[in-house]
């Protein structure tokens, strides 16, 4: 029997090319059994290299490329391997068959035709899931997409936390310079606490994200899940037990005074409608402040803040990182 079409599979392979999505990005699922996170990248940017691995933006598990490709993409590539291979079976059989014909020779003779007939198998297609954060790597430059907003550069494994807090905090700027531009006193009055507000909730999101990261390197891992980072007093104790070092030395001591004092406002915009009570008094001796009155958040004071934020984070980030 001929096999002439299935001789042509280079060696005994069938080459299957998986298609980007509308934007570039390829899909990528974690191989570890407790995670199977879905994330996309975008090839040809980040680093170059063979055999390079990837890692995980979830979890941080560590593999080679190839295996991280989705459930639905090995389906799609198994459904296209045995489609090529039965259409080249097809055709051997139908080529041999074919020379095997006998055609009667006379009137009393009988003739042989063999027919090959076949059904195969639907390609099982797929397409790449929509996901809620773009990030493109600080450190090596990779485009990724994911679920959430933190996590490890698939790449070069740089978690994102300091650059996610980067842009959050570029974004409280923009909101100062917002109200300063309206010209309109009602929106700045708005619009300005607001930023003081999401500058502390950014900074708080980035250390407990950047506590979970780390929380192997404590002896109870579970509790850096229970760090407030809008209690800066607070946290500083917990991290100077747990971890060791005093994040708020990358300050000067009326640095460190102000940027509680920003927290405890903070709190009375959430909690009490931005009205000054006696704790708020007690705890900042803020001599500017009048009980039952509305608090003061000046535009330079978010400016400032949002420097010394800038500043904490990446001592929490650099502190936190060389704990071995």
């Amino acid at each position: 029997m001929s096999m002439e079409n299935t001789k042509r599979l280079e060696n005994n392979q069938v080459k299957v090319s998986l298609q980007n999505d509308e934007e570039g990005f390829i899909g990528r699922e974690c191989p570890g059994a407790s995670c199977l996170g879905y994330f996309k990248i975008q090839l040809g940017t980040g680093l170059i290299g063979q055999d390079l691995p990837c890692h995980c933006p979830y979890c941080g598990f560590s593999a080679g490329q190839d295996q991280f490709c989705t459930q639905e993409q090995i389906e799609y590539a198994q459904s296209v391997a045995v489609r090529t291979v039965s259409e080249a079976l097809f055709k051997d059989l139908t080529s041999s068959f074919k020379r095997l014909e006998v055609k009667p020779q006379g009137p009393f003779s009988i003739g042989l035709k063999v027919t090959v007939e076949g059904k195969f198998e639907p390609l099982k297609y797929y397409r790449e899931k929509q996901l809620e954060t773009e990030v493109i790597c600080s450190h090596c430059t990779l485009r990724y997409a994911i679920y959430g907003v933190f996590a490890f550069c698939p790449d070069c494994g740089e978690h994102n936390s300091l650059q996610i807090l980067e842009k959050n905090l570029d974004l409280c700027l923009k909101e100062v310079e917002l109200a300063e531009q309206s010209g309109d006193p009602t929106l700045a009055g708005h619009l300005i606490p607001n930023a003081l507000e999401d500058a502390v909730s950014a900074f708080d999101g980035f250390g407990r994200e950047m506590c979970r990261v780390h929380a192997d390197k404590i002896g109870d891992p579970s509790k850096a899940k229970q760090f407030s980072f809008q209690n800066l007093l607070g946290v500083r104790d917990s991290i100077r037990a747990h971890w060791g070092f005093d994040f708020s030395a990358s300050l000067a001591p009326d640095e460190w005074q102000f940027a509680c004092r920003c927290f405890q406002k903070r709190h009375l915009l959430a909690h009490k409608m931005g009205i000054v009570d006696e704790a708020y008094v007690r705890n900042t001796a803020d001599a500017t402040a009048a009980v039952g009155r509305k608090i003061s958040i000046k535009p330079e004071e978010v400016r400032s803040l949002v420097t010394i934020l800038r500043r904490l984070g990446t001592a929490l980030s650099n502190g936190l990182r060389t704990i071995p």
